[in-house]
């Protein structure tokens, strides 16, 4: 049986990895929708390969030159925000995998469960800020959200080993970035060539930067806190730098399950595709006899701060979170334009933290607003 899916931001890193899962498996799966934010030239070298029946592009005027490009081609280009969410709810598509960056992945994963589709989530920022929201709508539905990071991956394949009430708590590996071990003097003269070079793993930019601050693993805990329904103070994080174990649960008895295997998405990527069954595959293996050893230290919060906000923001709860991931967008799009340095990334959420007055029990439209405000408020920092 051939399962239809719809890859939301099939242009970037886990979106031409899932391709590349697609193309192992021909026979099995049929794309009906593909979308990009504004890498037109890559999108239009994936429809006329795949045939999507639509695909959307965020950017309005990239909507139009496509269109304009595929004459040819008899799929239905759709345009902005309303052309991704259309695109979510396409009614052909079973599947939906989202893999926008940041808060413009909330609104089509709400759609997507709304319209009762298979959801699989590379986009841990529409948990992070709008968690509440899509557990509950998921609930409604009945959809089980397949996660597709590796931590959360690992984590949900793990659980299967027992029960909902037999965990103790959950630990999710950090690679801890290239920066693992610096100074704060160090960390003050960090270029973005240097942050983008990831010792593990290959992302994109956003990501990758957020991998270097420890962002990236707090909002993993705060995402791993709704998937999981688990208190913050259930889930710890540990630095592993061979990133062999993706991440551990855990149990009530003391015994601890973890998942490794070779650190490429393309794991986690597959496991998403082919729930809840495993296929057989030529991604590589682990070889225990060149393994020669496997570390774990406790996380620096003092040198990388941004992982004991994400904390922070998730105990407050409410608008916070959504105006801490708002106030790190811009600052990490401030920093690889070399307008702050390396070291004033956490300088820049603590201050718009600071002066945010927390909504609890959001709305859609409340979270909206206090994404326009954070990102607002971090511009405004940055000037100075």
């Amino acid at each position: 049986m051939v399962r239809k899916i719809s890859i939301l931001g099939s242009t970037g890193s886990i979106g031409t990895q899932t391709l590349s899962v697609v193309d192992q498996f021909p026979d099995k799966f049929k794309i009906t929708g593909l979308s990009a934010r504004s890498n037109i030239n890559l999108l239009e070298q994936q429809i006329r390969k795949y045939r999507p029946q639509a695909a959307a592009v965020l950017l309005p005027e990239k909507a139009r030159e496509l269109k304009k490009r595929l004459r040819d081609v008899n799929t239905a280009v759709l345009a902005g925000e309303e052309g991704l969410k259309t695109l979510a709810a396409w009614p052909d598509t079973e599947l939906v995998i989202v893999a926008l960056v940041g808060f413009s992945g909330l609104e089509p994963t709400l759609v997507a469960l709304r319209e009762g589709k298979a959801l699989a989530l590379a986009n841990k920022e529409s948990l992070v800020v709008g968690g509440e929201l899509i557990m509950t709508e998921a609930r409604a539905q009945n959809i089980t959200i397949i996660p597709v990071d590796s931590e959360h991956s690992a984590i949900f394949q793990c659980l299967r080993a027992g029960n909902e009430n037999e965990i103790e708590k959950i630990i999710l590996t950090a690679s801890g970035g290239p920066f693992l071990g610096w100074s704060e003097k160090e960390l003050a003269c960090v270029q973005p060539c240097q942050a983008l070079k990831h010792p593990n793993w290959a992302m994109g930019a956003k990501v990758t930067i957020d991998s270097a601050t420890l962002m990236n693993k707090g909002f993993e805990v705060l995402e791993a806190h709704w998937l999981f329904s688990l208190e913050l103070e259930k889930i710890d994080v540990v630095v592993h730098p061979e990133s062999i174990i993706h991440s551990m649960v855990e149990f009530v008895d003391g015994s601890i399950i973890a998942q490794m295997s070779f650190p490429s998405m393309l794991f986690p990527i597959q496991y998403a595709l082919t729930y809840p069954e495993r296929w057989r595959n030529s991604l590589p293996r682990l070889k225990w006899e060149q393994l020669r050893s496997i570390n774990f230290l406790l996380p620096d919060h003092k040198t990388f701060p941004c992982l004991s906000y994400a904390y922070q923001a998730g105990k407050t709860g409410g608008t916070m979170p959504a105006v801490l991931n708002a106030a790190n967008e811009v600052a990490v799009e401030g920093f690889l334009e070399n307008r702050i340095p390396f070291s004033h990334i956490p300088i820049v959420l603590e201050e718009v933290m600071s002066k945010h007055s927390v909504k609890q029990n959001p709305s859609l439209q409340d979270i909206i607003e206090a994404d326009a405000w954070g990102r607002q408020e971090g511009s405004n920092f940055l000037q100075k």
